[in-house]
């Protein structure tokens, strides 16, 4: 049987996770809101049929030796860039996706959302596309806020250090919350 003073000291605890568990979702409601809403974004992204991200199309060759040079493809996406989209939009590129599987090359552009397809035998266009899941990912793991505020990556590691402890204490707490009274009433029972 359990003592009176230990049943008090269990309930105390009980009281103190419940108290954590509580504040903790309070001050970070927003914060879980944002992260499951553009989380569940993200996992649909590739089967949104275009509206998340656009789908990869299929250049003409998938030999490399028939492909144009990287640098040649690279001022043709630009100049696609400037020419269909804006002059005033950066050129300066994120990252070159090179998909030999399918005769194409994607280039993705750091200071705006859009995304330049090209044939890699051709390097004529294939697609040109907003990339709102590049968005979608930024505003998921808080760089978005460094790109607003021109921090360097702070802001995004204490972002998320801040919101993967937060769901560590919402997991052990909830846990708790959950099998404390249940451990309370087997151990009044016996």
């Amino acid at each position: 049987m359990i003592t009176q003073k230990k049943r008090k000291q269990q309930a105390k605890t009980l009281r103190i996770f419940r108290k954590v568990h509580r504040y903790t979702g309070a001050l970070l409601f927003i914060f879980f809101f944002v992260i499951s809403v553009s989380g569940l974004l993200l996992g649909w992204k590739k089967d949104s049929k275009g509206v998340i991200l656009p789908p990869s199309y299929e250049g003409t060759s998938t030999e490399l030796k028939d492909w144009l040079p990287l640098d040649s493809l690279h001022q043709k996406a630009v100049f696609i860039l400037h020419d269909s989209v804006s002059p005033s939009l950066s050129a300066r590129i994120d990252r070159i996706d090179v998909r030999k599987e399918k005769g194409m090359v994607k280039f993705i552009f750091e200071d705006h959302y859009y995304g330049i397809q090209l044939d890699g035998a051709t390097g004529n266009l294939l697609n040109i596309g907003k990339r709102h899941s590049d968005l979608i990912e930024n505003i998921h793991d808080g760089s978005v806020l460094d790109a607003y505020l021109g921090t360097s990556g702070s802001i995004k590691l204490a972002y998320t250090s801040i919101m993967g402890v937060a769901l560590l204490v919402f997991t052990v707490t909830g846990f708790w919350l959950w099998y404390g009274p249940k451990r309370m009433r087997k151990a009044k029972q016996q």
